[in-house]
């Protein structure tokens, strides 16, 4: 199986294409598309690639998770799967639902938090290739997304959902943010040194101008605060009481991931 293929678009986003054509139901040079916002990137990569669209996952409706809909419409008649808060969807799925399409099969978990709407795509590890976690702004590589709906108990539940995926699951998630992430991380706990090492990792990818994605679930265990927000290390560091609810813990961090610069 293929490795998916991010586009870069926009300031920091990246719209995956998932490719099948390995499928026996599949032709070559099928794909997936998750979350296109901008359909010019898009429709060159298909065309450069030689590949032929066969429909679009959506996590959310922010503008730049949706905005090419349109475009990609307007040139290839796919179906559109999401929620139900996006007009162009057209095959509404909701958490626990299993999508079964041609060359992909992917469980559908709701992640309310960054929006309420927010949906996760999950792909179970098949023949060679590891699990695969297509999450939006739900969970970012050493951080998540800002809370603009949900609240922190929200979204510490939904990240507890998605931490308790198999360790080798890859994250795709939709932005470049991982060197800020870390730089925060690191800012929180400054003698953390998996995340001061990963962060050394990370600076010498991107001064290369490389993606940093994907991240592995393992890692992130490790280095993203969000998903640690039981260890007394990061409660010493935030100087909270050890029996602090998991969810102000979430609502500390955001804060001050909200503030830094």
């Amino acid at each position: 199986m293929r490795e998916p293929i991010g586009i870069p678009a926009l300031d920091s986003n990246y719209f995956w294409l998932l490719p099948v054509g390995d499928a026996p139901e599949c032709q070559a040079g099928d794909v997936y598309l998750v979350d296109p916002g901008d359909a010019g990137p898009v429709l060159r990569t298909l065309q450069r690639e030689n590949l032929t669209l066969r429909g679009i996952l959506i996590t959310h409706h922010h503008w730049d998770h949706t905005d090419g809909l349109d475009g990609v419409l307007a040139r290839l008649s796919v179906p559109v799967y999401g929620p139900d808060s996006v007009p162009q969807v057209d095959h509404v799925v909701k958490d626990g639902d299993r999508l079964e399409l041609p060359g992909l099969a992917v469980s559908v978990m709701a992640v309310p938090g960054h929006t309420l709407d927010h949906l996760a795509y999950f792909q179970p590890a098949a023949n060679d290739a590891p699990p695969r976690l297509f999450c939006g702004d739900a969970l970012f590589a050493a951080g998540c997304g800002r809370l603009f709906e949900g609240t922190p108990a929200q979204a510490q539940a939904s990240l507890d959902k998605l931490s308790a995926l198999p360790d080798q699951t890859r994250i795709y998630c939709a932005h470049e943010y991982t060197q800020t992430n870390l730089r925060f991380a690191l800012s929180v706990e400054p003698d953390n040194l998996a995340v001061r090492q990963r962060l050394g990792d990370v600076d010498k990818l991107r001064a290369r101008k490389l993606p940093t994605l994907p991240s592995e679930l393992a890692l992130e265990r490790t280095t993203n605060p969000y998903l640690r927000t039981e260890d007394p290390a990061l409660l010493n560091a935030l100087q909270l009481p050890l029996d602090t609810e998991r969810s102000e813990v979430f609502a500390e961090l955001r804060a001050r991931k909200d503030r830094f610069l």
